[in-house]
């Protein structure tokens, strides 16, 4: 059943990204974007760099402005005049409190959504003081946030001192892409994520020498500036051809229901989208307690392990036993979010018609 009721008030949405490199906040932006096009919604995306893998996901219909700079999105509101702006995610809040300072009260609604944790893993003392400063001043250029999960809502309406302005809506499910599925080990651990000191990969390099299958190999899908650090910690170990950096995949779907187990080694996330992708598909899963939405996936430990950040000796224990030959694959858990792009139709048409 729709959750839409009467004529729509967010007729024209208006979203902005940097680039299609192929993060997850640029792809759920993507998945969100088709559905509002879907619905016989005008959709614009304010972009920078339309070059990148995720070019391929764009959405028949989409509008498409390129600005030099993304700081010259008041200008592109003033001329196209949307009745809301869609900020997709952590990093592009400082766009979102400029486009307010500059527009004022000609500003359309601003809905955001938080896509990485309030608190991050690598941000030293000050750093995390000033950040937590930044994230109390949210509540005073944007209407609404958006959260994809109870205890992640929680946490970043108390960080931005916006409750009761804060909804769940979770990102929009994986769908299967066409496409070539590469040559695959018959067994192997797999890691989805952009190559960026975030995910922290080095942790999980360090991990394979250490398990009891000398021989089980890590595939990883992604793409990005860590890539050389990667390879020269490969040689430094001597893992030869255990680690194949297989780059971007555009569905890493078919590739996780291959995977013994998916494992996930970040510092820091938001709501991790791969935990629930290889969940749907039956792969068992291990994670670093990145994130409070983490315990909220890996609800049970017949679907995976969650470990502490740094302790390498638990990461190695948690593989070594979803990698033992008698364990048990769990069932497939669907993954939530198919009324996803109807549900922030109706939030935003309340901000509109507000």
């Amino acid at each position: 059943m729709s959750v839409l009721i009467g004529p729509p008030n967010a007729r024209h949405i208006l979203t902005y990204a940097k680039d299609l490199r192929g993060g997850g906040v640029e792809r759920a932006q993507l998945r969100l974007a088709r559905g509002w096009l879907a619905a016989g919604r005008r959709v614009t995306l304010a972009i920078e760099d339309v070059a990148g893998p995720l070019a391929t996901e764009l959405p028949e219909g989409l509008e498409i402005v390129t600005p030099s700079r993304l700081l010259a999105l008041p200008g592109v509101v003033r001329r196209l005049s949307p009745d809301v702006i869609f900020c997709p995610g952590n990093f592009y809040t400082g766009i979102a409190a400029w486009t307010r300072l500059r527009l004022g009260k000609t500003c359309p609604p601003i809905v955001a959504k938080m896509s990485n944790a309030p608190a991050r893993a690598d941000h030293s003392r000050l750093m995390h003081a000033a950040h937590q400063v930044w994230l109390a001043r949210h509540g005073s250029f944007l209407d609404h946030l958006v959260a994809m999960t109870p205890a992640t809502a929680e946490e970043a309406a108390r960080a931005t001192r916006m409750v009761g302005r804060t909804s769940v809506i979770p990102n929009p499910p994986a769908v299967p892409i066409p496409g070539k599925v590469p040559d695959l080990p018959d067994r192997f651990i797999l890691g989805v994520g952009r190559l960026e000191l975030q995910k922290r990969w080095d942790r999980l390099i360090a991990a394979l020498p250490l398990l009891a299958d000398r021989t089980i190999p890590l595939v990883i899908l992604g793409e990005g500036s860590e890539r050389g650090a990667i390879k020269a910690q490969v040689r430094e170990l001597a893992l030869g051809d255990r680690v194949l950096l297989l780059g971007h995949s555009g569905d890493p779907l078919p590739v996780m229901a291959r995977a013994t187990v998916l494992a996930l080694t970040s510092d820091y996330e938001g709501v991790p989208g791969v935990l629930r992708e290889a969940l749907s598909v039956g792969t068992p899963v291990v994670s670093t307690d990145s994130s409070a939405a983490v315990a909220e996936i890996v609800d049970r430990p017949d679907r995976g392990t969650v470990v502490a950040r740094d302790d390498a000796a638990a990461l190695v224990d948690a593989l070594d036993a979803w990698l033992a030959p008698t364990v048990q694959r769990p069932e497939p858990v669907p993954q939530p979010g198919a009324d996803s792009a109807e549900r922030y139709l109706a939030l935003f048409d309340q901000m509109v018609g507000r």
